[in-house]
């Protein structure tokens, strides 16, 4: 099975989020453990380069009134995100998941990834991984949370 950056960083997401670990493991411990998990060299420096960028970017708050301006995407960006993905990315939207900022830096991380296709999963993960990273936004990520789990029967909540 061909491993992806997605299957990396999912993997990374369920082991460390909730982990006792403190302080969080250095670049160098995520190598190994995702070595030890049967991850590819190639697929594991990507990913870590992929959360690098991630946490490099912090998304300040805004007090500036939400407005009812429509995203217009680019052509690239329509041939990696189809109308689903799209419609999905404004559902998040439109139930206060996402706030705009947000949605550009997950539309920035799904690009990202590289992958053929990017589909509704994807951007579960994706936006979950955002909101996590951004501190002040909890509740949204408690929200996202609950929609990535609530389709798989292993979760218990």
């Amino acid at each position: 099975m061909k491993e992806t950056v997605l299957d990396v960083l999912m993997y990374l997401f369920e082991t460390f989020v909730d982990s006792e670990l403190e302080p969080e493991p250095d670049r160098n411990e995520l190598r190994d453990e995702l070595e030890h998990a049967g991850f590819g060299a190639r697929e594991i420096d990507r990913a870590l380069d992929w959360l690098d960028e991630l946490n490099s970017v912090e998304v300040a708050p805004s007090d500036a009134p939400q407005t009812a301006a429509v995203r217009v995407y680019d052509r690239y960006e329509q041939s990696r995100l189809d109308p689903p993905s799209r419609g999905y990315l404004l559902h998040l939207e439109q139930i206060g998941i996402l706030a705009p900022p947000h949605r550009e830096l997950a539309i920035d991380r799904l690009l990202a990834l590289d992958t053929v296709e990017i589909d509704i999963e994807h951007i579960k993960w994706v936006v979950m991984m955002v909101l996590f990273s951004q501190p002040g936004h909890e509740q949204a990520y408690a929200r996202m949370e609950d929609l990535v789990f609530a389709d798989d029967p292993a979760w218990v909540h």
